[in-house]
């Protein structure tokens, strides 16, 4: 399940996501959204569980929750699926 996380600190790194998501359940993939010329997060990315029920446990529960000095926001990621490359 593809979860949508807004509002995020631009402190933060993909590991602190992945460590924040990994309570509820097996985290397949972390992208922080940034800048392509500065680097910077976008203060929003995307977080990919394993399934829907763990997905639904972490939005539950992490959705308005304070990361970072910041109400992050937790939702299902609506539109697009991108496809991931075979590794």
């Amino acid at each position: 399940m593809n979860i949508f996380v807004s509002n995020i600190s631009f402190k933060v790194r993909e590991q602190a996501l992945s460590d924040l998501f990994s309570a509820y359940g097996e985290v397949v993939s972390v992208r922080i959204i940034k800048d392509k010329e500065t680097r910077r997060s976008k203060g929003y990315g995307f977080v990919e569980m394993a399934n829907a029920e763990e997905g639904n446990a972490a939005i539950n529960g992490l959705n308005g929750t304070l990361h970072y000095d910041r109400n992050i926001v937790v939702a299902e990621a609506k539109g697009k699926k991108e496809e991931s490359p075979a590794a």
